[in-house]
């Protein structure tokens, strides 16, 4: 008995090509991406999240106004202020994954060993 190749995934749909690269297009920003991953960890304001990155209140702002637009980003209100975090386990985990595969020095983290399933 031969065995048989895997079925091939579908092709992505061009609506979905369009969205996934407008998603990168909107992480491919050095200050954006900082902002995901610091709201990958918990919820903040928009003043504690520009101090953490380094920017001005209202380029934060844009910067999550876009992500937002996006939904990429979630913002809850209490009260007089927002607090914004990152709840979609899709971006959380390609987040993730993203900061394992790159080492801190920028160069690209080696791979884990590979589980021997025979075992």
């Amino acid at each position: 008995m031969t065995d048989a190749p895997p079925p091939e995934a579908p092709s992505p749909t061009a609506p979905q090509l369009a969205a996934a690269a407008n998603t990168f297009a909107l992480l491919a920003s050095p200050a954006r991406l900082h902002l995901v991953h610091l709201m990958s960890t918990g919820r903040f304001d928009v003043g504690t999240l520009a101090e953490k990155v380094g920017l001005g209140l209202p380029t934060t702002s844009q910067h999550l106004a876009k992500l937002r637009l996006a939904g990429i980003v979630t913002a809850h209100r209490e009260g007089r202020h927002s607090y914004y975090s990152v709840e979609d386990p899709h971006v959380l985990s390609l987040v993730e994954q993203i900061f394992e595969h790159i080492a801190p020095d920028g160069s690209l983290a080696p791979d884990p060993p590979l589980k021997d399933h025979r075992a």
